[in-house]
């Protein structure tokens, strides 16, 4: 799995989220969400100190985004790129072999 922000989207989280001295963003999974990749099941956002992640991404601006090994199934080997949509809000992009599942 391959974990990528783009600047903009690590500016929003950084500005938007409060992240205290040592955490990061964990993307995770959530029951009664919506997602290309498994049906019932979304994306949430933990500003939280890493465990055992299994993926991570340090942005230019010091922000750490991780996926934690216990959220691993949801990804079924899945790709996440983060931007901003059009209303300056995160927009999710999963990937399969470099394609975006829509």
């Amino acid at each position: 799995m391959k974990l990528t922000v783009d600047k903009q989207a690590a500016a929003w989280f950084k500005e938007e989220v409060g992240i205290r001295e040592g955490a990061g963003i964990r993307i995770k999974a959530k029951i009664y969400g919506g997602s290309p990749v498994r049906e019932g099941f979304g994306l949430a956002i933990d500003p939280i100190e890493p465990l055992n992640p299994i993926v991570t991404y340090k942005a230019d601006n010091g922000v750490l985004f991780f996926v934690e090994d216990t959220d691993e199934w949801f990804f079924d080997g899945h790709d996440l790129n983060i931007t901003l949509n059009e209303h300056a809000e995160p927009h999710y992009v999963y990937l399969k072999d470099g394609v975006a599942i829509n």
